[in-house]
């Protein structure tokens, strides 16, 4: 209301003001009550306010990026800002050369998937190696420890001050991503193409899971599911497509692009981040 007033001013005139006014002839009253009467006939219309009070920042706008491989799964309410805690993830430029073959096939027998939080069609990509690499592996992607959930301004200092409580000293591990598999969001808008965490740092991980699900239950939050499976995610496609994805998935490795049995890549745990609206915030870092 004030940046209202501030940019209207203020319709309220003060004495001071009409004692400066000249004095008026009786021809120029007529005239004046005449203009007078007619403004009253007529409404009077405000300039528009300036476009930056109209346009104000919304704390969730990141969960709907480009076409949405990030689909908001509650409804935007004013004042509250999506949470979301996860486990930063590099893939080593030794990795790259080779996954970067394989999204290449799957691009092949798989038409309109989308590179995750980019948004960038796949194929777009494929025509360019150094592009592949670098827009689609090359960039953080996340393991999530918690669901994505709306949290109010209150709650803020106390999730970020439990979170650090809980994962200080962080304890030093390997996660391996050994295996290829399909999620499907909870809508069935989206699935996903993903490297999942089923044998090193599997433990590790399922711990620091269950570490935010008791801080979430204390703020009254939504947990996580009750089977996690830590992951990655690569690539999306709108719909179910789980069953086509997964069978692409299988002829393709069956090819020879890289083995099923073998792991995908090995990276060092780096720490732990959070994020609430567009801001993000350290946790804990992981040992060198």
């Amino acid at each position: 209301m004030e940046a209202l007033i501030a940019s209207y001013g203020d319709d309220s005139s003060t004495s001071s003001d009409r004692d400066i006014s000249p004095p008026t002839s009786p021809t120029s009253l007529h005239n004046l009550n005449s203009e007078e009467s007619q403004a009253k006939s007529e409404p009077v219309r405000l300039p528009p306010p300036p476009l930056a009070l109209l346009n104000s920042p919304n704390p969730l706008d990141y969960m709907e990026i480009g076409q949405g491989s990030r689909v908001r799964n509650f409804p935007h309410i004013e004042g509250n800002y999506a949470l979301h805690v996860f486990i930063p993830v590099y893939i080593p430029p030794t990795t790259m050369k080779n996954l970067a073959l394989f999204l290449k096939r799957i691009a092949k027998v798989v038409p309109d998937l989308h590179v995750v939080d980019v948004d960038i069609p796949l194929s777009n990509l494929c025509k360019d190696n150094q592009k592949l690499e670098q827009v689609a592996l090359g960039r953080e992607f996340h393991i999530s420890l918690g669901r994505t959930v709306p949290v109010r301004v209150h709650q803020i200092d106390s999730i970020l001050t439990m979170l650090r409580q809980k994962f200080s000293p962080p304890k030093q591990y390997w996660i391996d991503f050994s295996k290829w598999e399909v999620f499907v969001n909870d809508e069935q808008t989206r699935s996903f193409l993903a490297m999942e965490v089923v044998a090193g740092g599997l433990a590790e991980v399922t711990r620091q899971i269950q570490s935010v699900n008791e801080i979430y239950r204390f703020h009254n939050l939504p947990e996580f599911y009750k089977d996690p499976c830590p992951h990655i995610s690569l690539l999306w496609a709108s719909g179910n497509v789980s069953d086509l994805l997964k069978r692409r998935v299988t002829e393709v490795l069956s090819a020879g692009t890289m083995s099923q049995s073998k792991r995908i890549f090995t990276c060092k745990f780096k720490g732990i981040k959070c994020r609430i609206g567009h801001k993000q915030y350290k946790i804990c870092n992981g040992k060198p």
